[in-house]
């Protein structure tokens, strides 16, 4: 699922762009691959010392504020637009044409790895890791680990009392854990959640958060939960601990909004209806995600609350359209890029529910 673009310049013409700008405003959407980018990218440009500001949103605005360009990361709305999935590999190309010096390959790779692909070449050659057994967790306790990720979802996922049941009387290694992951994972779930738990198997080591796979699951935690915490994470500052207590509430609500939704299967479209937590909000991405790989029977997979809608489809379907009509038609906006989509709108759920249904 992709919505229609603008041809992307070469990685040399935007570097000189961004070199001799006298203000850069870096807008990207709130998912790990986008901060990811964002992060090379603003640190290349503070190695060249042009200032910049950044900022994430579900579905970005185009900002007000006037600046020399604005990097439009995961959407539309700038004069230099970045769409290429994984981003943060084309924020890579940027960055060393601005800053060689300036690109961090583990925060690259984590980028990648958020964005649901494989990390391979130049990039991991240059960060040096190596894998091992057992699942990626970003932190060395297993229950907080298993509790709090958002790479899979199994009966015991965002609840460390139950994780600690579930490890009762286990006693098995690395491997044994990573089986006993899966197969939480795979029960009773849609056949695509085979191919998805891999995500959170056999991890890669890497110096930040334990896990190559960790590191991706805070970025993508925090961007959505924390935008402020995570630009500060993806420029190397030491908050690992603050971006930790974001992914431990960001997992723990989402997994509980996936429990409770009032879900619903129409023809191509899996539903689930959310209602808004404590905080008043719902993790949406994150829900829809979930809810795609590890619930949905239908190639389209929609988290919706009243005023806010994701959505998590397979690539060859017209959920990018539907999501943008359907807000269109309810006064609201929407970005979208190859199968996952975020959109904001004045009505209920039920109203978006019945306009998506009708665009599809």
């Amino acid at each position: 699922m992709s919505a229609a673009g603008h041809e992307e310049p070469a990685a040399d013409r935007v570097a000189s762009r961004l070199r001799d700008a006298d203000f850069v405003r870096l807008v990207a959407t709130a998912d790990g691959d986008a901060l990811a980018a964002t992060g090379l990218l603003a640190r290349a440009l503070r190695e060249c010392d042009v200032p910049y500001q950044a900022s994430l949103a579900a579905v970005p605005r185009t900002p007000s504020t006037e600046a020399d360009c604005t990097v439009a990361i995961g959407h539309e709305t700038g004069d230099v637009t970045l769409r290429s999935t994984p981003l943060s590999v084309r924020a890579v190309g940027i960055a060393r044409e601005l800053a060689a010096g300036s690109v961090d390959p583990e925060l690259a790779l984590a980028g990648i790895v958020s964005a649901g692909f494989e990390p391979s070449g130049s990039l991991l050659e240059a960060a040096t890791l190596e894998r091992r057994l057992g699942v990626a967790i970003p932190t060395d306790d297993r229950i907080d680990g298993l509790a709090g990720s958002t790479l899979f979802h199994a009966p015991f996922s965002g609840d460390e009392t139950a994780v600690e049941a579930a490890l009762e009387d286990f006693e098995g290694d690395d491997r044994e854990l990573a089986s006993l992951v899966a197969l939480s994972a795979v029960q009773d779930a849609p056949p695509r959640a085979a191919e998805a738990v891999e995500r959170a198997l056999y991890p890669y080591e890497c110096k930040r958060f334990s896990t190559l796979g960790g590191y991706a699951d805070v970025l993508d935690a925090v961007a959505r939960e924390r935008p402020g915490t995570g630009i500060a994470l993806a420029l190397g500052n030491d908050i690992e601990s603050a971006a930790l207590e974001s992914w431990r509430s960001h997992g723990q609500r989402a997994h509980e909004a996936l429990r409770t939704a009032t879900t619903g299967r129409y023809d191509g479209v899996f539903v689930a209806r959310c209602d808004a937590d404590e905080e008043g909000a719902v993790p949406l991405g994150t829900v829809a995600r979930l809810l795609f790989a590890y619930r949905s029977p239908e190639p389209v997979a929609l988290a919706v609350t009243d005023g806010e809608a994701a959505v998590v489809a397979e690539t060859d379907t017209a959920a990018a359209d539907a999501l943008g009509a359907a807000a269109a038609d309810l006064d609201g906006r929407s970005t979208a890029r190859d199968g996952h989509g975020a959109a904001t709108f004045d009505g209920t759920a039920t109203d978006y529910v019945a306009a998506f249904r009708e665009a599809l």
